[in-house]
């Protein structure tokens, strides 16, 4: 499907809301304190009753129109330059008086920021929150958070959302990605800067597009249709099972908080479970609910009549903490890797103390994981360990709802958070996501491009530019070159890279093993930002890392070149050895390679495959590689062979 074919974007598909005599309304996504696109005509919609002329004002420029039959009016403001503040106001028929007013509407460049957890991962949970809060004092940086909705045909209006100015108040439910990145792109380019936000996390990316775009794909076309028994019963149902289910998770039940955290507490018919222990090693999965886990340690007088501190190394997200039976935390998504907190002197007693944890054991996780020197009591002096045996028991509360997460079918995000913002002025789109596709990865490089021609086909602005985050480092790092569903993921983000006007932000040594969610969202946010000031702005920045161009063999050895080599290529700090280089011969069988570099090559080689076929670099789900250019920048993992990959014949 061509980017010129004109279509009409589905922004009134839902049936028009009554409109009474003397009545007009603007879309939802027209508030008070929004930015309004520069240099491009700016839609302003709404209802109105038929037949009713409408004015819009703006900096002294009007428009009119009237409402169609059905109640819906557009009009189309001409381009203004960056500025305000301003107050746009809406008229009905001849009156001189506004019947809808937004003041503080400022002129400069909107941004759709969107995709998964890791673009809805908020300032408040990611790297330096407190710090990061404290200094968000950017009024000209302003933010529309579009409410989660899940929707089975296209909506006219999103649910709910109101602009707002970033200060240490707004700023900390913000997508932190998508501030870091508005950030930099304002303090560097001085202009107005909007951010929606239309994002939901454990998604995958045909959610996203519409029912007709991914009917178009023989890839999808059998999964979009099997979802056509869906009716908006199942997600009425679905959606007050959710709200229980996080009732139950986040609350105590049955009276245990009053009982099972005490010291005298009786759990000897509790089994019991090692931990730290990966979580597939247990008997817990796949069951899904909350579980009550107790450890008693014994405190010498040494450890005792003071504040101690208690760190439970990496336990699942969701939990209370307990110390004989007094409440220490209660921790609700808080994906820091540290779970350090003080334990009062007041509740500690020498000898016999308990504590017990509350965990919600969600999605096939749960308990505390590796590494077990991390979870320990200490006075600052001593440490007494917290691993080995716990008990453990389940069943306890009220069993926890089955959802069906209907937040993940295809297109009902698209008909929900996207069409209703159809047709609002953007610069372009910022996205990170493919986390929920990585189990049918070779599906993306057709996936991906679908959603990116599909918005611009909606929006009708042209080849408007799309930004995106490659996945990074997650999971154990493996020993041996294996195959990696992730590494197929990443590697269609970068043939996604054919698309016209397209970035894409490599952030393959700032992950984490233990979390999907890194928080070093900062980074993210600068190099984004990087790709938008060189693409878009016109800077001349070094926005990528190291490409891969092309190699060649030669007695034994793989030479590889590389595209945006910057000043030269070198290994990141800490380091004084090239990583990450895999070579194979025929056989196809991988080896760990030597690998050196000479100039803007990388020669690869390695005594086990005298006669080398193909190299691969950082494939894996948490490669090591450290290759990288003059500006710091990480070179974008590939490879140089076609062979059959992971869930590949």
């Amino acid at each position: 499907m061509k980017l010129l074919l004109k279509i009409i974007p589905l922004l009134f598909v839902v049936s028009s809301i009554h409109i009474s005599q003397a009545q007009i309304s603007a879309s939802k996504v027209f508030t008070d304190h929004m930015v309004l696109q520069r240099k491009a005509d700016i839609p302003v919609w709404g209802n109105a009753k038929a037949g009713t002329k409408i004015t819009v004002e703006l900096n002294q420029q009007k428009q009119s129109a009237y409402a169609n039959a059905d109640g819906q009016w557009q009009i189309d403001l001409p381009a203004l330059p960056a500025g305000g503040p301003y107050i746009l106001n809406i008229y009905e028929n001849e009156s001189t008086s506004p019947t809808v007013s937004f003041k503080d509407v400022l002129i400069g460049d909107v941004w759709l920021a969107s995709g998964q957890s890791n673009m809805e991962w908020q300032v408040q949970q990611a790297m330096n929150a407190d710090e990061e809060i404290k200094n968000a004092d950017y009024p000209q940086i302003r933010f529309l958070k579009v409410e989660h909705a899940k929707e089975m045909e296209p909506q006219a209006e999103i649910k709910n959302g109101k602009w707002k100015a970033i200060d240490p108040a707004s700023v900390k439910d913000f997508s932190a990605v998508a501030y870091y990145f508005s950030r930099k792109i304002y303090t560097d380019i001085n202009v107005p800067l909007g951010i929606i936000q239309s994002t939901w996390g454990g998604t995958p990316v045909e959610a996203w597009t519409s029912r007709e775009q991914l009917l178009s794909s023989s890839v999808i076309r059998d999964r979009v249709t099997a979802n056509d028994t869906i009716t908006t019963d199942h997600i009425e149902k679905d959606s007050l099972d959710l709200i229980k289910f996080w009732e139950l998770v986040y609350n105590p039940h049955n009276g245990t908080e009053k009982s099972i955290p005490k010291r005298n507490y009786n759990d000897s018919d509790w089994p019991t479970v090692a931990m730290p222990i990966t979580i597939k090693n247990w008997d817990v999965p796949p069951y899904e609910g909350m579980v009550w886990l107790r450890k008693n340690i014994d405190l010498p007088k040494s450890m005792t009549e003071k504040d101690l501190t208690i760190n439970l190394g990496h336990p699942e997200l969701n939990y209370s903490l307990y110390f004989n039976g007094t409440e220490i935390c209660k921790n609700v998504w808080n994906a820091e890797p540290k779970h350090s907190y003080t334990i009062p002197e007041k509740a500690v007693r020498k000898g016999k103390n308990t504590i017990a944890v509350r965990i919600a054991y969600l999605w096939g996780g749960g308990g505390f994981n590796p590494p077990a020197e991390e979870m320990y009591i200490t006075d600052n002096k001593s440490n007494i360990s917290l691993n080995g045996e716990w008990k453990y028991k389940k069943d306890l509360e009220p069993t926890i709802p089955t959802i069906m997460n209907y937040h993940r079918y295809s297109s009902y995000l698209y008909n929900g958070m996207i069409n209703p913002v159809i047709p609002y002025a953007i610069k372009g789109f910022i996205w990170y996501q493919g986390e929920d596709n990585v189990k049918e990865a070779t599906d993306y490089d057709k996936l991906f491009p679908l959603l990116i021609n599909d918005w611009r086909i909606r929006w009708q602005q042209g080849y408007l530019p799309f930004i995106y985050v490659q996945l990074a480092n997650y999971m154990n790092r493996k020993q041996e070159p294996s195959e990696s569903d992730w590494a197929v993921l990443r590697e269609a983000q970068t043939k996604t890279l054919t698309q016209p006007n397209t970035g894409m932000a490599c952030i393959i040594d700032i992950g984490e093993a233990e979390t999907i969610h890194p928080l070093n969202k900062q980074e993210v946010g600068r190099r984004l930002a990087l790709l938008a000031e060189n693409m878009v702005y016109g800077k001349q920045v070094q926005a990528y890392g190291p490409m891969f161009k092309n190699y060649s063999l030669e007695e034994g050895k793989v030479i590889i070149e590389f595209t945006e080599t910057a000043d030269g290529l070198s290994i990141s700090k800490n380091s004084d050895k090239l990583k990450g280089f895999a070579i194979a011969g025929k056989d196809r069988q991988w080896h760990w390679a030597e690998a050196e570099i000479k100039e803007n090559q990388v020669i690869v080689y390695s005594p086990q495959v005298s006669e080398p076929k193909a190299v691969r670099y950082n494939w894996a789900d948490n490669p090591e590689g450290n290759l990288i250019n003059s500006s710091g920048l990480p070179t974008v993992p590939f490879r140089t062979d076609n062979w059959p990959t992971v869930n590949q014949k």
